[in-house]
């Protein structure tokens, strides 16, 4: 496959998104090459419902020595090997290498890589790769979403019967399913923000996060267009580890559903 990168060289003049689209792309490739090989992976059990294989170690290694080569004073937070801190303590990257594990390791094509540089405590930028599908969706906070060279925005729809809104299974399913046209469950938090911002979905609410599921998505969905809130509306997603998100026309309707309102 060839990477969109290989044709325009550089996605925008920002350099911090150059390094984390050639550390994304790069690990890509493995991840199409272990997808192809599924029975050869060697996978141990990790916690309840919870992988890791050899393709997510490999891919973090990847884009580790990658992001390093670039920015060697940057600290890390990485969802296998966890913190490690920088000589700079006011950046870091936030990397989920293989986001939809669980599909990976089934034959599912849903997964992707999640990388966003943190600044100061705030998200600076976010990229989102899927490696089938050479999609590169990213962001800066100030400069607008893209999925490759395409500007995003979050979807406007008005009628909730022609809206598609992803969630996990939660005491929230039922009423989400009644009340919206129809509902995804796609096991990728990271696939499932990039498609908010991109106005595939219309929303999404999920609860049992990780910051580097949702650190590169929350900043494409704001830079979209769309909203975002914890379930309480009062913590960030980052303290709280549960997400609402998405258009303007469908966020107050799912902040009543979580929320009881």
């Amino acid at each position: 496959m060839t990477s969109h990168l290989s044709s325009r060289r550089f996605l925008t003049k920002s350099p911090i998104v150059n390094v984390m689209a050639g550390a994304a792309t790069r690990a890509g490739r493995f991840l199409i090459k272990d997808f192809n090989e599924i029975d050869k992976l060697k996978v141990s059990k990790k916690g309840v419902r919870d992988f890791v294989s050899n393709a997510d170690t490999f891919a973090e290694k990847n884009i580790r020595e990658e992001l390093e080569s670039a920015r060697p004073d940057f600290g890390f937070l990485l969802e296998e090997s966890g913190e490690i801190p920088g000589k700079d303590p006011k950046n870091r990257w936030i990397v989920d290498p293989l986001d939809g594990t669980f599909n990976f390791l089934h034959g599912i094509p849903q997964f992707c890589i999640s990388i966003a540089h943190e600044k100061e405590g705030k998200i600076n930028a976010g990229l989102i790769y899927l490696p089938l599908t050479d999609e590169i969706f990213w962001a800066e906070k100030g400069g607008g979403a893209f999925l490759n060279f395409t500007r995003l925005r979050v979807s406007s729809r008005e009628d909730k019967d022609t809206m598609l809104v992803a969630t996990m299974p939660s005491s929230h399913f039922d009423e989400t399913v009644q009340t919206f046209g129809s509902v995804r469950i796609t096991g990728s938090t990271a696939l499932d923000l990039a498609y908010v911002a991109a106005g595939k979905f219309d929303g999404f609410f999920v609860s049992r996060l990780s910051p580097w599921d949702i650190a590169a998505g929350v900043l494409l969905i704001q830079e979209a267009g769309g909203y975002s809130e914890s379930y309480d509306g009062k913590t960030s997603p980052f303290e709280s580890h549960n997400i609402i998100a998405g258009s303007p026309e469908v966020f107050p309707t799912l902040t009543k559903i979580v929320r009881g309102k």
